[in-house]
């Protein structure tokens, strides 16, 4: 649906739900907020004539000092987040897989199941370093689970997308962990030099974007690895929540 420049007066809307929706230059005036919960990357986001967005990163790292790594100044931070951030997988991965396999299926208020996520990773892994930064035109395998809004790419790109696919834990995990080597050994040679450098990728596929940064391209996977692992860890705690209780 595109709503661009779209003027509304006196609307009501209350209950609704907006995911994968861009709102830039964006004004809402004379609005009543209340009961709202945002997710989602805040810049020049001014409420009431204040700027939230830096409000919200530096409680966000009081709360996770590991949140404010995810914009590292050079490849040391990068490998250093990294490996924070594997380790939390670990630890997680640890316990789903003390869990029921219809668990790991399962998904709370219409999020991605555990086993979703981690395919949705690997597509990540696979988009932003093997095809943006390595140069593999194509690098995706059958499991991988781009987001729920992807467009509708050309069936000779042959893009993965199947949602309703029900793998097992550790065929999941076998992908999950081929991203994870691949991202691992590109950043133990990464250089402060790569990092200032961008690049082009024409080749059909996704993405096809123009003098990306490397920088962006690698944060890209921190900040989805990170956000996810606080998705899973969520959805979790609220699935295992009955089981505590007894």
């Amino acid at each position: 649906m595109q709503l661009n420049d779209a003027r509304m007066t006196r609307v009501n809307l209350s209950g609704v739900e907006i995911r994968g929706a861009a709102l830039y230059g964006t004004r809402l005036v004379g609005v009543e907020l209340s009961d709202v919960v945002i997710e989602g990357d805040l810049g020049n986001v001014v409420v009431n004539g204040v700027d939230i967005g830096p409000l919200v990163d530096a409680e966000l790292t009081r709360r996770d000092p590991l949140y404010g790594e995810l914009n590292p100044p050079d490849a040391e931070g990068f490998r250093r987040a990294w490996a924070q951030i594997e380790q939390r997988w670990a630890d997680l991965t640890e316990r789903a897989r003390a869990l029921p396999e219809e668990t790991l299926h399962a998904n709370v208020d219409g999020e991605w199941s555990f086993i979703q996520t981690l395919r949705h990773l690997g597509f990540a892994t696979a988009a932003w370093l093997q095809r943006t930064v390595q140069g593999d035109p194509n690098p995706y395998r059958p499991l991988d689970l781009p987001w729920d809004e992807a467009p509708d790419w050309p069936a000779e790109w042959n893009m993965p997308g199947d949602r309703t696919a029900r793998p097992t834990l550790e065929e999941a995990l076998a992908g999950r962990a081929a991203r994870q080597d691949a991202m691992r050994e590109h950043l133990a040679t990464l250089t402060d030099d790569d990092l200032t450098g961008s690049v082009t990728r024409e080749e059909p596929g996704w993405p096809a974007y123009p003098d990306v940064p490397v920088h962006l391209a690698l944060q890209t996977i921190l900040v989805e690895e990170y956000q996810h692992h606080r998705f899973a860890t969520r959805d979790l705690e609220t699935l295992t929540a009955g089981e505590k209780e007894d």
